[in-house]
């Protein structure tokens, strides 16, 4: 067992927080985890985790190696790297996460053509509407709609993607057409939100005649999934706030209609985020460059249809 997977499982251990955790992100069984954290322990001859039944918390001698642990992987990252640019042989797993819609309409179609053109590259996509920690998570790049929090990672640009207010015909007849966002609050719609753990309100960005105007919506119906808002929104539920790429065929099909026409939702930014290092990488990269491409003229078309 290489001294170097070692340092690799440590590392996963230190930012997880746990043996189990880090295992299953690397692929090996919690026997092998355990396994080399002991060989590194017995290399470096010191305790680098104190362990209890419920705790795995890194001891002073692991704070330490663990910087330097990282230093190590990222100058090996970076030379592997090099090798890769030269043999124009990009190799190895891609962890990606994105939002579930992003994923299931744009990312999830064009991986096997991405797949195809590099045999030697596997792809592992995440799909998640809550926010992800690239870091903690392992991830080489995470696609994401809005403003990211963390202001040390990397955005490349894909596209503004144009939203909607969007609710079912029988919703429509039944409570009434509105075309503002003082409509949605003076009558009482019934507004589908996206909301995670910890979210402490609702608010749709709106443009107004003064310019963009948050409004705090409410509703009964509240879901950490995007695409359960869009099954609610069809069965007459409620209005939703969507991305039109998101929603295109529905509005086509006439199955949703837009509604706070006089107020509508401001765009969106799509990009996608990554760390300094993974940009070295040149699956990274390729990734990057044949989706940004692919998602960019999917978001355009959809967009075109729906008018």
């Amino acid at each position: 067992m290489s001294y170097l997977d070692n340092i690799r499982t440590f590392v996963r251990v230190y930012e997880l927080g746990s043996m189990s955790a880090a295992g299953r992100d690397l692929r090996i069984s919690p026997a092998v985890t355990s396994a080399r954290i002991s060989q590194l322990e017995d290399h470096l001859n010191v305790r680098l985790f104190q362990r209890t039944t419920r705790n795995l918390t890194p001891t002073e001698h692991g704070k330490a190696f663990y910087s330097g642990a990282v230093t190590v992987l990222d100058s090996v990252e970076a030379a592997e790297a090099t090798v890769m640019n030269l043999t124009d042989n990009p190799r190895g797993s891609l962890f990606v996460a994105a939002p579930l819609g992003v994923g299931r309409r744009l990312l999830a179609p064009e991986v096997p053509e991405f797949l195809q053109g590099y045999p030697e590259i596997d792809v592992r996509l995440r799909l998640t509407d809550r926010s992800v920690d690239l870091t903690t998570e392992g991830l080489d790049l995470a696609f994401f709609l809005g403003q990211p929090e963390d202001s040390n990672l990397r955005i490349r640009k894909i596209a503004d993607c144009q939203r909607v207010l969007c609710a079912a015909p029988e919703y429509v007849e039944r409570r009434g057409h509105p075309v503002s966002g003082e409509d949605l609050l003076s009558d009482g719609h019934e507004c589908l939100n996206l909301r995670f753990p910890g979210a402490t309100e609702f608010q749709w960005l709106l443009e107004t005649p003064e310019g963009p105007k948050r409004f705090a919506v409410s509703g009964r119906y509240e879901c950490d999934d995007g695409d359960v808002l869009i099954d609610w929104a069809l069965a007459g539920e409620g209005i939703a706030m969507k991305p039109v790429f998101e929603v295109a065929d529905h509005l086509v099909s006439g199955r949703l209609v837009r509604v706070g026409e006089e107020t509508p939702p401001t765009p969106v930014q799509m990009a996608c985020l990554y760390t300094h290092r993974r940009h070295q990488d040149p699956k990274t990269r390729l990734f990057m460059d044949f989706m940004t491409e692919r998602v960019g003229k999917a978001v355009r078309s959809a967009e075109a249809k729906a008018i």
